[in-house]
């Protein structure tokens, strides 16, 4: 079972399921969590092979899919689920997998289908810092600077550092070796009939006007918005306007 984090104890209405990215967990999820959590019970994870839950061989989107229906199962599903990047594929392939267990689902910044910007290196450069040296975050933000320029970028990235413990909380080897599963979408031939948002970045190139015809296939009733000024990470950089767009589609 994925590690949770439950915010909010209403339960008049069905749960909210809030699945991350690569290399994110659910306290990356926090901020917007507690904020939905007024009206509604909000449960963010940790997806397999990221922050508290437990590594596994496997990761491709079946896998993940499976592991994310258990969750539903386990806190009264069905639920409306939200996933950002590699978690809105997963919550898509849940989906599709078992609609049964999907109300309404909010797609964040991603679309049902393979790009070809690998994240291998973000690997690389976790992996060839020195651990046993770092002994806070700044020393770790300092080192993987000349690798990662981006501070954005290694600020997220050490979220996922354990320093005590001197060691990443990614399972780096699957991750790295499923990289081509999870920057792909395997051929899938159901489909989500339920209400769908595919909510983008505005100045994000993810979704693109050429996705448009395998999101409606897959998903019927998908409807498409974007948020102004937002890129990729678009619930970080724009919190208020996610949370709001989010309240909007989950509760219409």
């Amino acid at each position: 079972m994925l590690d949770m984090q439950t915010f909010g104890e209403d339960t008049r209405h069905p749960p909210i399921l809030i699945v991350h990215g690569l290399y994110g967990s659910g306290r990356n999820w926090g901020v917007i969590a507690k904020r939905l959590s007024d009206t509604r019970r909000v449960v963010t994870v940790d997806m397999r092979n990221h922050g508290a839950s437990g590594w596994e061989a496997t990761h491709n989107y079946h896998d993940l899919a499976s592991d994310l229906g258990k969750v539903v199962d386990k806190i009264g599903g069905p639920a409306d689920v939200i996933g950002h990047s590699m978690g809105g594929k997963g919550a898509m392939m849940l989906a599709l997998d078992a609609p049964e267990k999907v109300r309404r689902l909010l797609v964040a910044d991603i679309a049902p289908v393979s790009y070809s910007h690998t994240q291998v290196h973000l690997i690389h450069a976790m992996r060839s810092l020195d651990l046993s040296g770092i002994n806070t975050r700044s020393d770790a933000d300092a080192a993987l600077a000349a690798a990662i320029p981006e501070r954005d970028v290694r600020a997220f990235l050490l979220q996922s550092l354990d320093v005590a413990g001197k060691c990443w909380r990614l399972n780096l080897d699957v991750l790295e070796r499923d990289m081509e599963l999870i920057i792909g979408f395997p051929p899938v031939f159901g489909r989500f009939d339920g209400p769908a948002l595919f909510l983008a970045g505005a100045t994000s190139d993810y979704v693109q006007p050429e996705h448009r015809p395998i999101i409606k296939r897959l998903f019927p009733q998908a409807r498409q918005a974007k948020i102004p000024g937002a890129g990729h990470w678009l619930h970080a950089e724009k919190p208020r306007e996610f949370e709001a767009a989010a309240r909007a589609f989950l509760n219409a």
